[in-house]
């Protein structure tokens, strides 16, 4: 192989392996939606470990989250806290540039047609906020739906 191969290869492995962030998926053992979050961070090429807790609140709290943006499961990736059911995409965008100051992002409740919560073609519209240590909120994405 050539240098210029080589090189492209390294490359090539470091840009694939930065969207297959490691991802720690705090769940309830019972939550079926939970997992379906997972299969879709799977899909979208994350490496996803669940972990199994009967208080997710606890996980929440110890994670610095507060919880009037809680949902049912909770994820961390690379430092950030990741709350409910937040399209990959939005992720991917998020760790490649990260607000300021930003501790993670949240979908609050389980809105109907968010990535583990489909339910035929209805969909909730909802928004994935931005949210940082010192309790400030913002919108970072909004989705329409169609009820």
């Amino acid at each position: 192989m050539t240098l210029k191969t080589i090189t492209f290869a390294l490359l090539m492995g470091t840009t694939a392996s930065a969207w297959a962030a490691d991802v720690i998926n705090h769940k309830s053992p019972y939550c079926g939606c939970c997992t379906e979050w997972t299969k879709h961070m799977q899909d979208a090429g994350f490496t996803v470990e669940e972990k199994l807790h009967d208080d997710m609140n606890a996980v929440k709290q110890k994670l610095g989250l507060d919880l009037k943006l809680a949902s049912c499961h909770t994820a961390e990736i690379g430092g950030f806290v990741f709350e409910g059911h937040i399209p990959a995409d939005d992720i991917k965008a998020f760790l490649a540039n990260p607000p300021k100051n930003a501790k993670g992002l949240a979908v609050p409740g389980m809105p109907m047609g968010s990535p583990g919560m489909e339910y035929g073609n209805e969909k909730d519209s909802y928004s994935v906020y931005a949210y940082n240590e010192r309790g400030q909120v913002f919108e970072y994405r909004h989705y329409q739906g169609n009820r």
